[in-house]
């Protein structure tokens, strides 16, 4: 991947929290990764913190995706996902792709990627469903798409047009990865955002490139949870707190996980059509650094209950995570929220919630590589799968139980 430069533009203050729809995003050409399959990822920052994994059968194709977890809007859109064709689609906010355009039509994001799951098997049909949706789209956003054809793309969409720039293209992406934050590179850049974070994505991707570890584990133990700034050159996880209970407060703004971060899911394709089923999801609910991730596959017509919307609207995952995440930012008065403390998450008694969580998250990656390589072998099969998400649902039960004292399901 070529270094990225970071541009300074004449007049611009780019040190500007966007507190909602400031996602960091990118996509992986499957021509790049170890295995051959695609990879789509978004770390989702919004004002709906409650996040749930749910499945959809309304539309052409069976689909799962994340949805905000409120009773009048959950199957109204989806955040991210893919169907049961290996499709996905993901998002970011844009701000500069309709400049200038006065439509009060907006906010359309999660109901037209919803729409995409339902009708798209491809990235062609996707281009097709963008140029016949009625205009204008009421979007202002970067869509990135992955079929199981080993098609990976972005687009970047407005009102009433798009420009793609595909992952498989060595001019666009020498080494098939794109990422994009929170401005179109077709738009006009000082009405973008998201700077900081694209250029820590792209230190983070490039190293990952150079060290040949483009796989899940990798990219979601580093990405949504990195403390790394790079305007400041400041890096939290260094010289860490010496205690739990002595609070140590540090400036938390333009970070990639944020107090705005709801969730973050990366999607692994399928390495072609004839292997669509094998396409999953790995999905973190809530704050990244106070939850973990897990693993679902369409394939079951089930999710794990850790992840799954109950009766109250809530995902027992993400209910867990958010209670954890009350004791990061505690300060409630006074833009409190710009401040973490530190401590909490990570010290050198080795007891802060990341600290706990890794290991715990660690032996999910370990026993779901094996399970995924057994599935492509033929060895394992669907009733396998389901078998994994009740060891995953008893395991982090009895984990949250010990080191938290944290019933997940209660």
């Amino acid at each position: 991947m070529k270094k990225f430069s970071f541009l300074i533009l004449s007049g611009l203050i780019l040190f500007l929290s966007i507190e909602s729809m400031a996602c960091t995003t990118f996509i992986i050409s499957g021509k790049h990764t170890i295995d051959g399959k695609s990879i789509l990822f978004k770390n989702r920052d919004t004002k709906e913190m409650n996040n749930a994994l749910m499945l959809f059968s309304d539309g052409k194709y069976k689909y799962m995706g994340v949805v905000n977890a409120t009773e009048e809007r959950w199957n109204k859109a989806v955040w991210g996902g893919y169907n049961e064709t290996g499709f996905a689609i993901i998002n970011s906010a844009a701000y500069n792709n309709n400049v200038g355009d006065t439509t009060k039509y907006k906010d359309q994001e999660g109901a037209v990627m919803k729409k995409a799951l339902m009708v798209c098997a491809s990235i062609k049909d996707f281009e097709h469903f963008l140029d016949t949706l009625p205009k204008p789209l009421g979007v202002n956003a970067n869509f990135g798409v992955i079929d199981a054809s080993g098609g990976a793309a972005y687009y970047e969409t407005g009102n009433y047009k798009y420009v793609k720039y595909d992952a498989n293209d060595p001019d666009i992406a020498p080494d098939g990865i794109i990422i994009r934050t929170n401005h179109s590179m077709s738009g006009d850049l000082s009405k973008g955002f998201g700077f900081n974070r694209f250029e820590n994505a792209t230190l983070l991707l490039n190293k990952a490139c150079e060290e040949k570890n483009l796989t899940a584990q990798h990219l979601l133990r580093s990405v949504p949870r990195s403390l790394y700034h790079p305007r400041t050159k400041t890096d939290l996880s260094v010289n860490i707190p010496e205690k739990r209970n002595v609070s140590e407060y540090e400036f938390f703004i333009d970070y990639i996980p944020r107090v705005s971060t709801a969730s973050t899911f990366l999607i692994v394709g399928a390495k072609d059509v004839d292997h669509a089923e094998d396409a999953m999801m790995w999905t973190i609910l809530g704050f990244p650094l106070t939850s973990v991730a897990v693993p679902a596959w369409l394939s079951t017509s089930e999710v794990p209950k850790v992840l799954s919307m109950g009766e109250d609207y809530t995902a027992p995952i993400c209910n867990a995570a958010l209670n954890f995440k009350k004791e990061c930012f505690p300060i409630e008065i006074d833009k409190g929220t710009n401040y973490i403390d530190l401590s909490v998450i990570l010290n050198q008694e080795g007891n802060g919630y990341w600290q706990l969580l890794q290991p715990i998250e660690d032996k999910i990656f370990e026993k779901a590589n094996v399970l995924m390589s057994d599935l492509e072998n033929g060895k394992k099969s669907k009733k396998d799968i389901l078998d994994f998400y009740k060891w995953i649902d008893k395991y982090l039960k009895k984990s949250y139980k010990k080191n938290f004292k944290y019933d997940l399901f209660e």
